[in-house]
């Protein structure tokens, strides 16, 4: 199964940056069909945003369930739908925060500009702690495509499909009737469905991502 740590990295605002930096967040609801391919076999997933709430929801491949990101406060839970489990993932220490902050020494640089799913973006070079990557994202801040250039974890994002549609804020809360079980203190998502996240090492920076 191929691994999504791309994805699992667009959770959460980057901190202030005093330099140029790309829109970090969809300024209205949109659901982009991606194209994630890593260490497996390409796999399809779909990402939707509730702008106003500021919220993402992360379809995870093959039915196995999704996960929901409160972006403002990295908070987190992911339901895996065949177990009936919640597995809440909070912003702290062993939780969301890794993904929520860039380093104060992360680096943007504008390299030009592209089309991706037939939608023009700004190409941006993005360097933390020792790793590269790149993005290309949208004036309104939707992500279209991500690549790992360094890192622990290498692979490519590239959005197909990209629909402005009103999201129903239904499909952003806790199912109910569901065992929910909390994130164990040290790991990376025990129990969650094979590469669901990301190695503690990760580190891939694109716009609304951080380490």
């Amino acid at each position: 199964m191929t691994r999504l740590p791309l994805a699992l990295l667009l959770l959460s605002p980057l901190a202030a940056q005093a330099q140029e930096r790309p829109v970090i967040f969809p300024t209205r609801d949109v659901t982009v069909t991606y194209r994630a391919s890593g260490d497996g076999q390409p796999a399809e997933m779909r990402m939707s945003w509730l702008s106003a709430q500021r919220l993402m929801r992360m379809d995870l491949p093959g039915g196995q369930g999704y996960m929901i990101v409160n972006q403002a406060n990295g908070q987190g839970f992911m339901v895996m739908q065949p177990m009936r489990m919640i597995m809440d993932m909070p912003a702290g220490a062993n939780g969301m925060a890794r993904f929520t902050q860039a380093s104060e020494n992360a680096r943007f640089t504008r390299e030009g500009t592209d089309r991706v799913a037939n939608s023009p973006c700004t190409i941006w070079r993005i360097e933390d702690r020792g790793d590269t990557a790149r993005v290309c994202s949208t004036a309104d801040g939707v992500m279209l495509r991500a690549s790992a250039a360094s890192g622990q974890n290498r692979g490519t994002l590239e959005a197909t499909l990209v629909e402005y549609v009103a999201q129903d804020a239904s499909r952003f809360v806790r199912p109910q009737g569901y065992q929910t079980m909390q994130l164990p203190s040290g790991a990376s998502g025990a129990g969650a469905p094979p590469g669901a996240f990301p190695g503690r090492g990760t580190a891939l920076p694109p716009p609304g991502v951080a380490r």
